[in-house]
């Protein structure tokens, strides 16, 4: 599993700078923070912040795991898979894998969302209907790459339920494919 120190990261203040300090003054829960009301919300109620796909990927792949050998996860497996086809039409919804499948080490489908009113609906919908299942909720960037894929698919990724170990061999063997490309491109 990458480390999350392999990696570096913007500055979360970064356009934040020189503004007022924030205030200490609570809201009448006495718990919770007043924040500055500036009138707009974010800009990520519309659309998905960069780095994120925009694109035919959509901005975020969620795979929804099940153990092909337990005839009680298959079944309810395949009972959500129907059940969100019919009630998230919009979404994109992938085969239903009856066998690992790439970094997958266990059966699953897959849904991609585009927007974050697609995430914010399917995901909580998802918290609640899952079952016994997990799911990995990973990003697609803009950077196609399979060091950004992998990633995606670790340092970037969120669980839902257990947590299940990815074959991350994969990434490697994707890496010395794109390695063996740009060397027989570069010497053309």
């Amino acid at each position: 599993m990458s480390s999350a120190f392999d990696y570096d990261y913007p500055f979360p203040l970064e356009g934040y700078e020189n503004l007022e300090p924030l205030s200490d003054e609570r809201n009448e829960d006495g718990k919770s923070l007043k924040n500055p009301q500036h009138g707009k919300l974010s800009e990520a109620y519309e659309e998905f912040p960069d780095p994120l796909s925009k694109d035919r990927r959509g901005g975020f792949d969620i795979h929804i795991y099940y153990f092909q050998n337990n005839p009680d996860q298959t079944a309810y497996a395949k009972a959500l898979h129907e059940r969100i086809r019919r009630e998230f039409p919009e979404l994109r919804i992938y085969t239903f894998w009856d066998r690992p499948i790439g970094p997958h080490p266990v059966a699953m489908f897959e849904v991609n969302v585009f927007t974050p009113a697609q995430f914010g609906a399917f995901i909580p919908w998802l918290v609640i209907n899952r079952g016994p299942l997990s799911a990995l909720l990973h990003p697609n960037t803009l950077v196609e790459t399979a060091l950004e894929d992998e990633r995606n698919h670790t340092q970037r990724a969120t669980w839902l339920g257990d947590k299940i170990p990815l074959d991350l061999r994969v990434f490697k063997l994707m890496r010395a494919k794109e390695k063996e490309e740009e060397e027989k491109h570069g010497k053309l």
